[in-house]
């Protein structure tokens, strides 16, 4: 070999390794993309986080919206049966919603966290971004409750948050600066502790009659579904299936719930590889081996 093939020969070994080097070939299974990892974030530029597809969705899809429309659309024609029965002398008729993914919208708080390649929940930015307002009503929310109070209907919220002192303060300030009725302390309970609501539920059910129950999540109807096995909850929503619609009105919510917890044991998880590859077993329990 002549010495000029020699150099042509390093000089296309160095451009291809230089070439990898650029197109992140080599970072991506080396020790930066290890830390990227161990900081709690996917080892790219966020392109195969698995939050994106449910965030599009919830960002994007007018399926998203009929969704909800359909399920106030339910609660509409549910409530107008009980009216069409109920005497004076009956106990008040009242519904209970929970407040984050069934009245308010929180998507920007997810856009934010995909924009920083977080693809978990971060209780710590959700604190931050709390305070700010930029809550959006569900859609379908809105009408119903106005309609709740112009038939006479009281309207109880009942949710779980704690951001500290004002916890209570930020989520009363939400239902306001939205406009929703019977936005005053009367109306809302909020748990910061627990996300047991069964004594709020119990406390309203001594003084009124519950026409329904409205969230995102099976445990703000029952605190049966509160469990750490995918297929037990499974098995108990079969139970209730006839509830859905009639006595619980379910709103879509592919970001976070406690059918997390089912799949972790946690319903906040934290951002490792190992929950990574547990999200991924869930997500394969059933798939077609193509092999």
């Amino acid at each position: 070999m002549h010495d000029s093939d020699a150099v042509s020969d390093a000089d296309r070994k160095r451009r291809r390794v230089l070439t990898l080097l650029l197109a992140g070939g080599v970072v991506a299974t080396g020790p930066i993309g290890a830390r990227a990892s161990e900081r709690g974030r996917p080892c790219d530029e966020g392109l195969n986080n698995p939050l994106l597809w449910a965030v599009a969705w919830k960002q994007t899809a007018a399926e998203y919206h009929a969704l909800c429309h359909q399920a106030y659309n339910f609660a509409r024609i549910q409530l107008d049966l009980v009216l069409a029965e109920h005497k004076a002398t009956d106990k008040p008729l009242a519904v209970i919603a929970d407040m984050d993914d069934t009245i308010l919208h929180a998507g920007n708080y997810w856009g934010h966290l995909i924009n920083e390649n977080k693809d978990f929940f971060d209780d710590s930015i959700w604190d931050e971004w709390i305070p700010n307002n930029l809550v959006t009503a569900v859609p379908g929310s809105l009408d119903f409750f106005n309609y709740c109070k112009a038939v006479d209907v009281e309207v109880f919220y009942v949710t779980s948050r704690n951001q500290g002192e004002r916890t209570y303060a930020y989520a009363l300030e939400h239902l306001r600066f939205l406009e929703f009725p019977f936005a005053d302390g009367a109306h809302l309970t909020v748990f910061t502790e627990t996300s047991d609501k069964s004594s709020a539920r119990g406390e309203i059910a001594e003084t009124h009659k519950i026409v329904l129950f409205i969230g995102d999540n099976l445990n703000d109807y029952k605190r049966d579904y509160y469990l750490k096995d995918v297929e037990k909850r499974l098995a108990l929503m079969e139970r209730d299936r006839k509830d859905f619609g009639r006595k619980f009105i379910l709103l879509p919510n592919p970001t976070d719930g406690h059918w997390v917890r089912a799949i972790f044991g946690e319903s906040e998880p934290q951002p490792t590889d190992a929950n990574r590859r547990t999200l991924k077993a869930a997500a394969t329990r059933s798939a077609w081996d193509r092999r």
